[in-house]
């Protein structure tokens, strides 16, 4: 079956070529979350393969991998029109352009490993060349023009804890390698097959070690996250303020109260608020803040984000940032973390003096913070800040003094019930694993969960739902190699099958 699969798809020429490429990497895109159709990658990446073998130019295998690369990101980001969605009036024009326009960057990243593959013997070479370079080039999108490492490779395991355990060795791009080179094996015959089913079943078995022992007790803290589910369109409406400022703080008086109930007398309990919660700038508003420390006990720490300013002696806002502050019952900031890796396009605008239109709301760029720093927050166990899209930076998680836990606050609202809310989560897990310590997800409209330090999910709230979450906070684990090595060891194995398939096929 195979076989003729295969036969039939190297037998593609005109437009139906171009049209197979794309629809390949459209399949290839239903691994990714929340399907996980994991085995379609065994058409889809093979049949890419085929195709480029039967290429007769380099130009013609750039071109098949652009049209299997502009498929697989169309179709694996087209929850984007939701954000414009939330903004018809003014960006309707950019509804049927902006997923297929956002896509077509990210599909040179796909042509280049192609046109190596191509230059590569057919065989063990073409498969090893393309693996490697496959991930190199992830490496590289994970840094070029600001980086978007968004629905990387390996993230297609991270639909249960017990396939993603490898990520603690080698990260999301070691499993991005491995994921490549077991989904060509179709090209090679039986025994490569088997062997790529030997090592799933090794990492399978390797995620079961790590698993086995039992957890560590958790740490004297409750988390209790509160989901606040806020339409976008809403959010900044003007009438708006009080009723979104009340939601939470209702919602927080009463899940607070319970959850103390339920604790013992020892442990206090850290309430978190998502990616610019309330309409109100908490930092620097004392009239709010007060109102909002009073749902508060005396054993509960609010961490929540929020829109920070710095004011001249106008009292006009000079800078504004994207931040998390703690806030304790007495309504006093006791620590701040700024966003320091901004969205392009939508915390600011590149170019902003070239290009003729601005998206950011406000009209106002965000500052960018100085530095990623561990938070001490009175007694709080010291925390990693993480807003919005920073937690899907392989790497670029922990500040250099390690956190005893991460928090990632987020506005998931801009994705509406779709994909994008899922994806987002994934990547959450997979730097709990990578760095071997425990994640609190608190996100606008969901999905809000936490993950202990091996990426086992402790709880979780839905997509779409208003509600609170109630979870103890897991231990803090050991270093893991990735979070002492970072991205050097992903890239270094990439570029040794990189450049061990070319020496096998210049042999």
């Amino acid at each position: 079956m195979w076989d003729r699969l295969l036969r039939h798809l190297g037998s593609r020429h005109g437009w139906r070529l171009w049209v197979t490429a794309a629809g390949l990497g459209a399949l290839a895109a239903l691994a990714l979350p929340p399907v996980h159709a994991v085995p379609v990658l065994l058409v889809a990446i093979p049949g890419l393969l085929v195709m480029l073998g039967a290429a007769e130019t380099a130009r013609r295998a750039f071109w098949i991998g652009f049209a299997w690369g502009w498929g697989h990101f169309a179709a694996g980001l087209y929850w984007v029109t939701h954000a414009i969605l939330t903004e018809a009036e003014r960006f309707w024009w950019l509804v049927p352009v902006a997923v297929p326009a956002l896509a077509l960057p990210l599909a040179l990243f796909v042509a280049a490993p192609a046109v190596l593959a191509w230059k590569a013997r057919a065989g063990w070479p073409r498969v090893l060349v393309f693996a490697g370079a496959w991930v190199l080039f992830e490496l590289l999108r994970g840094w070029a023009f600001t980086g978007f490492p968004w629905n990387l490779l390996g993230t297609v395991w991270a639909f249960a804890a017990l396939p993603i355990q490898a990520a603690s060795l080698a990260g999301v791009h070691g499993l991005s390698l491995a994921t490549a080179l077991v989904a060509a094996t179709p090209l090679l015959g039986r025994r490569a097959m088997v062997g790529g089913a030997a090592a799933l079943a090794a990492f399978a078995l390797f995620g079961l070690a790590r698993l086995w022992p039992a957890e560590p007790p958790p740490q004297p803290v409750g988390i209790l996250i509160v989901q606040g589910n806020v339409a976008q369109e809403l959010k900044w409406r003007e009438e708006q303020r009080i009723p979104i400022l009340r939601r939470y703080i209702e919602g927080t008086r009463e899940a607070a109260v319970a959850a103390l109930r339920e604790l013992p007398e020892d442990h206090g309990l850290v309430v978190i608020w998502p990616e610019s919660a309330v309409p109100f700038l908490l930092a620097d508003d004392p009239e709010v803040r007060r109102l909002v420390a009073g749902a508060l006990p005396q054993r509960a720490m609010l961490l929540a984000g929020t829109v920070r300013a710095e004011f001249g002696e106008d009292r006009r806002a000079r800078r504004v940032f994207n931040s998390l502050v703690a806030i304790d019952p007495a309504g006093d900031v006791r620590g701040i973390a700024d966003k320091v890796h901004l969205v392009p396009f939508g915390e600011y605008m590149p170019l902003s003096g070239l290009l003729p239109i601005r998206l950011v709301q406000g009209g106002m760029d965000f500052t960018a913070g100085t530095d990623r720093r561990t938070v001490a927050a009175g007694w709080v166990p010291p925390f990693g800040a993480l807003v919005c899209y920073e937690v899907i930076f392989p790497a670029m998680v922990v500040p250099s003094e390690r956190p005893a836990w991460l928090v990632n606050v987020t506005n998931d609202a801009w994705f509406g019930i779709s994909a994008g809310p899922w994806q987002h989560l994934a990547a959450a897990r997979l730097r709990a694993v990578e760095e071997g310590l425990p994640l609190a997800r608190a996100a606008q409209t969901g999905i809000s969960a936490v993950f202990d330090a091996r990426g086992r999910e402790v709880a979780r709230t839905g997509l779409g739902e208003t509600g609170v979450l109630m979870a103890p906070l897991p231990a803090t684990r050991e270093s893991t190699l990735f979070s002492r090595t970072g991205l050097i060891l992903a890239a270094s194995l990439s570029f040794f099958v990189f450049a061990f398939g070319w020496w096998l096929g210049r042999r």
